[in-house]
């Protein structure tokens, strides 16, 4: 089952977060991440969003998405990212045996 990273940024010095911003992608794929959203325009339906960008990933499953979470690899670059920004993250099952009630 799918599962997903959503991540709520707040960029405060993008010139410093571009250079985190290009080395994430390829690391994202080699762990079989799929951008689905990558802080594109966004239009404020209802509440405050100010100037938040959303990033989400797609994964094959929780297992995979924490395998890049905490991977060798994305270790190294999540450090260019301090300092850069406000940042929030979080990992969804893509799946819910609940049932909405109606």
């Amino acid at each position: 089952m799918s599962a997903y990273i959503i991540v709520e940024a707040v960029i405060t010095h993008p010139d410093a977060f571009a250079a985190y911003a290009k080395a994430v992608p390829p690391v994202v794929a080699q762990y079989g991440g799929e951008y689905k959203i990558l802080g594109g325009q966004a239009s404020a339906l209802e509440g405050e969003w100010g100037a938040t960008k959303i990033v989400m990933h797609e994964w094959p499953s929780v297992e995979a998405a924490k395998a890049f979470w905490y991977s060798e690899e994305y270790a190294k670059i999540k450090p260019l990212r301090e300092g850069t920004g406000e940042f929030r993250v979080i990992l969804v099952d893509g799946r819910s045996s609940q049932k909405l009630e109606s």
